[in-house]
C-alpha cells in the first residue's frame, strides 16, 4: 500500500511557485569560474527564460551568493524611484569628497560554491534555488553544472 502512496505526492512535488512562472526574461550576476557565461548560453539554447543585459528589463536576478552586498547591488540595479534619487546625491552643504558610499560588507553567506538563487528583481524573494556544484573549476566541469541547472530549471517549470 505504501509503494502507491508516492503517486498522491508527485504533483506536490512538482508544483512551482506561482510568481515563477511569470518570469520571463532574467538578469545574471557575475559568478565565479564563469558560471553566469554558461548558464545564460543554456538558458537560452534551451528556451528557458529570455536573458537580458539591461537589468531594467528583467524580471528576475540569477546570483550565486545572497546577503547584505547582493542587497545593495539590487539596489544600484533596480533603484526604488525617487528614493534611490535622493540617496545617490549629497546632501546640500556636503562635498563631494565626503559622500562616498560604504563598501558593500562580504555576505555572511560567502560564494555558496554550487548554490544558485533566482531572486525576483522587485520582491526581492527566492523563487527557486539548486544545488549543483562542479566537481572542479575546470570551464567542462562549470558548463556541466550550468547544463544541468538549465535542464532542471526547464523540467521544473514544465517547458517544451
Amino acid at each position: 500500500m505504501k509503494r502507491w502512496l508516492w503517486w498522491f505526492a508527485l504533483p506536490l512535488a512538482a508544483a512551482q511557485a506561482p510568481e515563477l512562472g511569470r518570469v520571463q526574461a532574467v538578469y545574471l550576476l557575475r559568478m565565479g569560474h564563469g558560471l553566469d557565461q554558461y548558464l545564460a548560453a543554456h538558458l537560452t539554447r534551451l528556451g528557458v527564460f529570455q536573458v537580458v543585459a539591461d537589468p531594467a528589463k528583467a524580471d528576475a536576478v540569477f546570483t550565486d551568493h545572497l546577503g547584505e552586498a547582493f542587497e545593495q547591488r539590487l539596489d544600484k540595479l533596480f533603484p526604488a524611484g525617487e528614493q534611490a534619487s535622493q540617496e545617490s546625491t549629497p546632501a546640500e552643504g556636503q562635498s563631494q569628497a565626503s559622500f562616498r558610499e560604504e563598501a558593500p560588507r562580504i555576505s555572511s553567506w560567502g560564494r555558496g560554491r554550487g548554490t544558485i538563487f533566482l531572486v525576483d528583481a522587485r520582491t526581492r524573494t527566492v523563487l527557486w534555488s539548486a544545488y549543483e556544484p562542479p566537481r572542479d573549476s575546470s570551464a567542462p566541469q562549470v558548463q556541466r553544472a550550468a547544463r544541468r541547472i538549465a535542464e532542471r530549471l526547464k523540467r521544473e517549470l514544465g517547458r517544451k
